[in-house]
């Protein structure tokens, strides 16, 4: 997606050879005419797929959640908890998360009553490096009895394995951006 591409260049801080923020126009501050462009990508590029839901998790990946589910016609946004807060007082399903740019392992939680067996589930998140989300979201899907129907990201870090992983592992995994490097403040995309 080269408009994407084109922002991730021109707003995008790399910082060493594995991080580019991008939070002036996705993860902090949010462009919100662009993340309906980019939610609309994911409507055309997920086309092919039953969505009962969208999953992602807290906190980054709600808007584009949000955004692409408006263009499936609105299904529910569910979104993973990084701590289980005291409201949660159902059962709940949970998996463990490693966070690359924390450094850090959550274990992420959905309510149970949210995920029903046999639902086609998409997920979606602001960035796929490891894939540790994902997998973590895929963990919690599993457990519920639900497929998963794909796994997108806007910005891939193919670099750091995640895609590959995923894919290894059988997943229909669709990026919007994919960095192939980051040098010298450089980003080099896919193509």
């Amino acid at each position: 997606m080269d408009m994407l591409n084109e922002r991730i260049v021109k707003d995008g801080v790399c910082i060493g050879t594995e991080i580019v923020k991008v939070d002036s126009f996705l993860n902090h501050q949010i462009d919100v005419e662009l993340l309906d462009k980019l939610g609309k990508k994911f409507s055309e590029i997920f086309s092919d797929v039953q969505v009962d839901k969208i999953l992602t998790v807290e906190a980054s990946g709600i808007a584009v959640a949000c955004m692409t589910a408006r263009h499936f016609g609105n299904p529910p946004v569910v979104f993973a908890k990084k701590t289980v807060p005291s409201t949660m007082n159902d059962d709940f399903f949970c998996s463990e998360v490693r966070s690359f740019t924390k450094g850090t392992v959550s274990m992420v939680a959905v309510s149970k009553k949210y995920l029903n067996k046999g639902e086609n589930i998409l997920i979606i998140d602001d960035f796929l490096a490891h894939g540790e989300a994902a997998s973590g979201m895929a963990d919690l899907l599993k457990q519920a009895g639900c497929k998963v129907a794909g796994i997108g990201a806007v910005i891939g870090k193919r670099f750091q394995g995640g895609e590959k992983r995923l894919k290894e592992a059988g997943y229909n995994v669709k990026l919007l951006s994919n960095i192939e490097k980051i040098i010298d403040g450089k980003i080099t995309f896919v193509l």
